[in-house]
């Protein structure tokens, strides 16, 4: 296939990935997106293959190992369950990391196969190309690791702080740049990987100050970092599709990051510099585990919904975790047909990772015109009968609008607190993933509905 023909596919397949992206931004759209996206990645693949010319004794192993990694990936995304899928995604991040990391390595090591010059005379352009890839990849993955074993529990979600920890991070920062600029004049082996291992280390280290109830931005800026690694790569390779790609998961993640942070009132510039999520989340829980709340049961609960006008549905991550997605949807069902009016409040950061509870309430086909985002619903709160939080934690947490010392002070959160009656579904008084107590729970019109979530939605469908 000619230059000038796999460029104008590689243009094709770049609108596609623009217009999955548009797709993907409302759940209406979503499907269309991913088609879009699975036909942009489907054809960059093909011009891929059919720019080779020849296909040589290498070609076997390519296929062999396409196949591996086809079938691994098809199997998890067929086995993986919803609540996993914050960890799934770091996961991903962390292998494309790698891959710009290995990338660049056999670009360094064999520059010639990549029409890059010779070793130790390697072009100048592709090697501060292929020492940025390498670097970023490198961050991603280590980071990525770290916020995967924060989110599947194997390492606490408590930030890991030290003295001198940010100066830490400056030095080594400086030091990559210092040895990228070496690099470029020396060639040397030995600096190179000495760029790849430091920023291994540095990816370690801004990720685990960061306190659990900021993972959904953590989700969205490694994101960011692995679609700038593969743009890097990308040069190096002389490949269009693949800078394309990289440079709109780079920007729409650094993007997203910065509209998250922006509505949960943290810095931007803090969280690319892993400096923010290290405070005390634990000071206020022992005081607060002492106050009476009031309890209730299933009857309790469909009497006040039943007998009510208007009711707010706020899932969070608990409902994802008992699968109660379903039951809920028949719940509402019930609700409507008695003439209660009933809509949803989605937090930007409900669950653990941008979107979670949208997917989720898709699934159970629930109208998108009853799901609403926190800024749309807010003001509703203080003229609702009942508002029934299954779930969440964090997100209703009044705290952060009157504790200048809470590590969630400035973030936006559901006026829940607001509504006649609050119905609070949860196995037990636990803080949330902030590791805060949850001012809600203690006031006088909650009432806490201590049970599994779809076991607590199934009896009151049952009372109704």
């Amino acid at each position: 296939m000619s230059a000038n023909l796999s460029a104008l596919f590689y243009l094709i397949s770049g609108i596609l990935f623009i217009l999955a992206l548009r797709g993907l931004s409302s759940p209406e759209t979503s499907r269309q997106g991913n088609y879009f996206g699975i036909a942009g990645m489907a054809i960059s693949i093909v011009v891929t293959f059919m720019s080779l010319g020849s296909f040589g004794p290498g070609f076997i192993y390519v296929i062999f190992f396409l196949v591996i990694g086809g079938s691994v990936g098809a199997f998890i995304a067929f086995k993986i369950p919803m609540t996993a899928m914050p960890e799934l995604v770091a996961g991903f991040h962390s292998l494309v990391g790698l891959a710009a990391v290995f990338v660049a390595i056999s670009a360094f090591l064999n520059p010639e196969a990549f029409n890059l010059g010779t070793f130790g005379n390697i072009k100048l352009a592709s090697l501060i190309e292929m020492s940025l890839g390498a670097a970023i990849g490198a961050i991603t993955f280590s980071g990525s690791i770290i916020a995967f074993l924060k989110l599947r529990g194997i390492m606490s979600g408590a930030p890991i702080t030290f003295k001198g920890q940010h100066l830490i991070n400056l030095i080594l920062g400086l030091i990559i740049i210092f040895f990228i600029y070496y690099l470029c004049k020396s060639q040397a082996s030995n600096i190179f990987w000495s760029i790849v291992l430091i920023s291994f280390l540095v990816g370690v280290l801004l990720i685990i100050p960061i306190g659990g109830a900021d993972m959904p931005v953590v989700i969205s800026m490694l994101n960011s970092y692995s679609g700038w690694a593969a743009a890097g790569i990308g040069f190096t390779l002389e490949n269009t599709a693949l800078i394309i790609t990289g440079a709109l998961v780079g920007s729409s993640g650094a993007i997203l990051s910065y509209i998250m942070c922006k509505g949960m009132n943290r810095s931007f510039f803090n969280v690319i510099l892993g400096g923010w999520g290290a405070v005390d989340q634990t000071s206020s829980t022992a005081a607060k585990e002492q106050q009476p709340v009031k309890s209730g049961n299933a009857d309790d609960a469909a009497f006040l919904m039943k007998n009510a006008s208007s009711v707010i549905i706020v899932p969070g991550y608990g409902m994802a975790v008992a699968q109660a997605q379903h039951a809920l949807r028949e719940m509402v069902d019930v609700l409507k047909k008695n003439g209660v009016k009933v809509s949803y409040a989605i937090h930007p950061v409900a669950g653990r990772m941008p979107g979670h509870m949208n997917v989720l309430l898709a699934e159970a086909n629930v109208p998108y015109d009853e799901v609403f985002e926190l800024e749309e619903i807010n003001n509703d709160f203080a003229n609702c009968d009942v508002a029934y939080v299954i779930g969440a934690n964090d997100v209703t947490n009044p705290v952060a609008k009157t504790d200048p010392q809470s590590p969630i002070y400035g973030m936006p959160v559901l006026d829940v607190e607001k509504s006649k009656s609050v119905l609070f579904v949860k196995r037990s008084l636990s803080p949330g993933y902030a590791g805060i107590d949850n001012d809600l729970f203690y006031r006088d019109n909650t009432l806490m509905l201590f049970a599994d979530a779809k076991k607590m939605t199934e009896d009151i469908i049952k009372s109704l």
